[in-house]
């Protein structure tokens, strides 16, 4: 045989050899625990839930808490303060009252409030206003000598015309004889002070 005729047979049957020859199997794909993987995201997820939902519960008690703080402070603004038998001098029940309205006053610089000086039905209607007017003005001047601007307190006077309880006797009477606090303005969303007093 020609040499010249040898490798190119030779090299055509390495060829056809190596065609024939079959391919090693492919290694098997790795076992996924499947199982372990969703328990694993099942629990991430809880967590998630659970954190989220203790997010939102803290979130709602701020919420709660600024709105039942909201509502003290606009309890404690409005509330009335009382005067003895024919005084208008404030009473130490009253300024300790007051000293609290002036805290919510500082906290909340829109706040306007309009005092109603009231008095029992012993009297005439002239004095009565006259006495129910003092007492606005002593409790107005309270609150400014603690640098509140005399601007954002109106004072007004019912005298014996509006009576808080209508009875005869003296437990009426107490009643009748005080300061009433009405908001004018600033009222919407009232911010409790976040120290006490003055």
């Amino acid at each position: 045989m020609d040499r010249r005729l040898v490798l190119p047979v030779l090299l055509a049957a390495l060829a056809l050899g190596a065609c024939g020859k079959k391919q090693p199997p492919a290694p098997p794909a790795p076992q996924v625990d499947t199982a372990g993987q969703g328990a694993l995201r099942e629990d991430s997820l809880r967590a998630a839930r659970e954190a989220e939902a203790r997010r939102r519960a803290e979130e709602e008690a701020r919420a709660r808490a600024a709105e039942e703080a909201a509502a003290r402070a606009r309890a404690t603004i409005q509330a009335p303060i009382y005067f003895d038998y024919d005084e208008a001098t404030l009473t130490d029940d009253a300024r300790s009252a007051l000293d609290q309205k002036v805290a919510i006053l500082r906290a909340n610089p829109d706040l306007r409030l309009r005092v109603a000086g009231n008095a029992d039905e012993r009297g005439s209607v002239e004095y009565n206003l006259a006495l129910g007017m003092r007492r606005a003005e002593a409790a107005k001047q309270y609150i400014v000598g603690f640098g509140i601007d005399e601007g954002r307190i109106g004072t007004i006077s019912y005298g014996e015309e509006r009576p808080a309880d209508p009875g005869h006797d003296e437990e009426a009477w107490a009643k009748n004889r005080r300061d009433e606090f009405e908001i004018t303005a600033g009222g919407e969303r009232i911010t409790p002070p976040t120290t006490g007093g003055r």
